[in-house]
């Protein structure tokens, strides 16, 4: 059987519910399941189909629009030439091959915890010297304390310079970042690195990583972040090994100290569920706290057994005080529909689309916020780019998983540190961009009851795959504490 490459295939969710039905129906095991339903679509095993699956899901996530506003905002001269190299600009999504590429490597600075935004140097501005300080870039700043825009007053006396670096394997080749605002119009934010053209070409996907209050740029485009990983000798490679360990020195120190309490049995200090909680604060020197396990230099500590992922990040309302509606309630009425006894708004809002109520997303990037819109044309509500990267923050703070068990000798219960598993912090500067991409979206659960008209509303939830986490979370490490 040949394979249309063209045509859509299922998700790996929609595969998965498909093999669990027929091990039921079959009696088989879940693996022949997976190998069959593969069969089914042309493939020779469930690996290959898995692949075609991932690299169709890669090429449908299209890479974001050119940003060009340094040329309608006039900052810069242009000549006819200029004028016809910029009719050569990128219209269209970049090839597959380079969108797997970057794809990869996206996923590796998400597991080595760092946080990073992307520019996408074009045909114009390289031959310029200028480029947008787009809003992602913008928002990654502020998050490291790097450089505020909306503090900076406009015009070329007030840029700041500051030294820089672009990584490859090979050597660090040093460059001098400018970030200023023009004094044209609005005086938009602008950026520019010195030696760029020698390192990038238009389209290219270029991270930048703060570590120090130096920016350093690797173009993500040209290089395997893996394969630069595993060399024995690596520029990319040296300057992870030690951003990690100025990132997890807090944790390292954490963990020590854990190693040392599980030489021996803790004896409990207090009985009750809260007993292990209660005694590891006191031990760790940590004050009390009624409400939950409080944090140690920032790492929460949670003891428990056992594991889960979930695909939801975290509810959150909107921003009422500037959104045309003032309340779900207002939304339900609007864009709701009847379900038997009940009136119902239960929908997914995508950036990438309009669902069947005629909702959807646009992330305004300019003033760093999520819209909702009903057909295009009316604004329904709105969530503060901040609001929600606070939200995700509070309800994903990285943690020390404690596991540990209890033994009760001559009628006193002692804990016996077992492991911990590290979740670290969630990379926020990546959230708008996968909502914008559409890889996180959000679910209206909006109900009137039919008999007694009481409103109950489960979210908004903001969700996203289970198997796209990778692209918004650093992978979990365990450790033995024995």
């Amino acid at each position: 059987m040949s394979i249309d490459r063209s045509k859509k295939l299922p998700t790996r969710n929609r595969v998965s519910q498909r093999a669990k039905k027929l091990k039921k129906e079959l009696g088989i095991p879940h693996t022949e399941a997976l190998e069959r339903i593969s069969n089914e679509y042309g493939y020779n095993n469930w690996h290959d189909f898995q692949y075609e699956i991932e690299r169709q899901k890669i090429e449908n996530t299209p890479i974001p629009q050119l940003s060009l506003n340094f040329v309608s905002d006039e900052d810069i001269d242009m000549s006819n030439d200029d004028y016809d190299s910029l009719d050569q600009e990128r219209e269209h999504d970049l090839p597959l091959q380079q969108k797997e590429t970057v794809a990869a490597n996206k996923k590796y600075l998400t597991n080595l915890g760092a946080e990073f935004s992307i520019f996408e140097p074009t045909i114009t501005g390289l031959k310029k010297s200028i480029l947008d300080a787009t809003q992602p870039v913008r928002t990654h700043f502020e998050l490291e304390n790097f450089h505020f825009y909306w503090e900076q007053l406009q015009g070329p006396e007030h840029k700041i310079k500051k030294d820089g670096y672009f990584l490859t394997d090979e050597e660090a080749i040093k460059t001098k970042a400018s970030l200023y605002r023009p004094k044209t119009k609005m005086g938009d934010p602008r950026m520019w690195f010195r030696q760029l053209p020698a390192y990038s070409e238009p389209g290219d996907q270029i991270a930048i990583i703060i570590k120090d209050d130096i920016p350093y740029l690797i173009n993500l485009s040209k290089i395997q972040l893996e394969k630069s990983l595993a060399k024995d000798t690596s520029v990319i490679k040296e300057f992870f090994l030690t951003y990690n360990e100025e990132q997890n020195s807090i944790a390292t120190e954490l963990l020590e100290k854990l190693k040392e309490l599980a030489k021996s049995p803790l004896e409990a200090m207090r009985k009750g569920d809260t007993g292990i909680g209660y005694t590891l604060e006191s031990k760790l020197g940590i004050a009390a706290n009624s409400s939950r396990l409080p944090d140690y230099k920032g790492i929460e500590l949670k003891a428990g057994r056992g594991k889960a992922t979930r695909t939801t990040l975290f509810a959150q309302v909107a921003d009422w005080s500037n959104s045309p509606c003032k309340k779900s309630a207002e939304i339900l009425n609007k864009y709701g529909y009847e379900r038997e006894n009940d009136f119902k708004l239960y929908c997914t809002i995508s950036t990438q689309r309009e669902n069947s109520q005629g909702l959807s997303f646009i992330y305004e990037q300019s003033k760093d916020q999520l819209e909702e819109w009903y057909n295009k044309t009316e604004l329904v509500a709105i969530w503060p780019g901040k609001l929600l990267r606070e939200r995700l923050k509070e309800k994903h703070a990285e943690t020390f998983w404690i596991e540990a068990k209890s033994n009760v000798i001559d009628g006193k219960e002692y804990f016996q540190l077992i492991s911990v598993t590290h979740t670290k912090s969630p990379i926020t500067s990546q959230l708008m961009p996968l909502i914008q991409s559409g890889v996180i979206t959000m679910d209206h659960l909006i109900k009137r009851n039919g008999k007694t008209g009481r409103i109950s509303e489960k979210g908004p939830l903001f969700k996203m795959n289970k198997r796209d986490l990778n692209q918004l979370f650093p992978e979990p490490v365990t450790y033995s504490l024995v």
